[in-house]
């Protein structure tokens, strides 16, 4: 038995060495016959078969490997690209007029059905992220040739338990296909389905989408007097919590009405300390040209896990925002921000680049 044994080990070690020298860099010729089939299978249906061999053994019929320049040029494009984005901290990037728009944090999107004949069932709702206790208005839109019943039902449930915990009716409302209903948001925090149906021709159809319902975080209390501080522009934004607890803060600073910088902070909040400071970074303010006061538009913050698993909820200011006069701004500049990390990281992608 042992002499078995160590045959078998041997056949085992003969043939994983076998397989890893033919696929090795350094074995050339060894599967050069599939280079042949290949080359030959794919020149048979226009060429005779004496043109499909002499077709394989030319070299220049086989690829090209892509050049090292490509490569070199490709990590240098990256490391210049995370050299400009690590010219601005985390907490205060650029913000273009349409990262501006994607960042809405608490925008409901209008989910359509397509129906027959490019006709299309669409609800909408004012937001996603509705506070304990607040109504939810409820708009539904049909557009096309059906036949619609006299009025929609709108349900909210539960996602796990499909559960339904609230329901109206949606009555035909201004024109002729929109309708409206409310229903009420008064449930334990966490993701809900809104289901709305109808009858359309005379079938029942069926729409879904999802919203959240959020508990009661506290109030938004205005802003602090602006000031400088090194080359930051600080924004103090009082926040009044009804718990004590880790928090994020984020907005968007505008000029006029010209996105310039997402901005986001965290801190303990409680009972004594109430004022989050936003930072807005010279890199980001520097070069801009001053019209007026500036605004911090999209306040969203969020009161962050105590523990692992637990929910992250979320809270939003006023719709308005707030605007504000600053300070003299002449004393920001371009500067970039100091992280040793990135410079670091920045380096090591250069150097990889030029080795190319």
């Amino acid at each position: 038995m042992p002499g078995k044994v160590a045959l078998l080990l041997t056949l085992v070690t003969a043939g994983v060495v076998g397989a890893g020298y033919l696929l090795s860099a350094d074995n050339h010729t060894d599967f050069s016959w599939f280079s042949k089939v290949v080359d030959s299978a794919e020149t048979a249906p226009v060429q005779s078969a004496g043109l499909a061999r002499q077709s394989s053994t030319d070299p220049s019929a086989e690829p090209e490997p892509p050049s090292d320049n490509a490569l070199g040029f490709m990590l240098a494009s990256v490391a210049d690209q995370y050299a400009e984005t690590t010219r601005y901290p985390p907490w205060s990037i650029p913000l273009s007029p349409e990262q501006a728009n994607a960042y809405r944090g608490n925008h409901y999107e209008p989910v359509s059905l397509p129906l027959e004949g490019d006709g299309q069932f669409t609800v909408t709702l004012e937001k996603y992220r509705f506070t304990a206790g607040e109504q939810i208005l409820v708009a539904a839109a049909i557009r096309g040739s059906q036949v619609v019943g006299r009025s929609l039902s709108a349900t909210l449930e539960r996602p796990e338990s499909r559960d339904a915990i609230a329901g109206t009716t949606l009555e035909e409302a201004g024109s002729p296909g929109y309708f409206e209903g409310v229903l009420s948001a008064d449930e334990s925090p966490g993701e809900y389905r809104l289901i709305v149906e109808t009858r359309l021709d005379g079938k029942p159809v069926r729409h879904v989408s999802t919203l959240a319902i959020e508990p009661y975080l506290g109030e938004f209390e205005g802003l602090g007097d602006a000031r400088i501080q090194g080359n930051n522009l600080i924004i103090p934004v009082r926040f009044s919590p009804e718990d004590p607890g880790y928090y994020a803060l984020s907005a968007q600073l505008f000029v006029g009405q010209r996105p310039v910088a997402q901005l986001q902070m965290e801190k303990r909040l409680d009972s004594t300390s109430n004022t989050i400071n936003l930072k807005a970074h010279g890199t980001v303010l520097a070069n801009q040209t001053m019209d007026g006061q500036l605004q911090l538009k999209n306040l969203q913050i969020r009161q962050l896990p105590a523990r692992p698993g637990d929910r992250t909820n979320y809270a939003f200011g006023p719709d308005e925002g707030y605007a504000f006069t600053p300070p003299d701004l002449g004393s920001l500049t371009d500067t970039p921000a100091v992280n040793p990390e990135s410079e670091q990281r920045a380096a090591l992608l250069r150097q990889l680049a030029d080795k190319f």
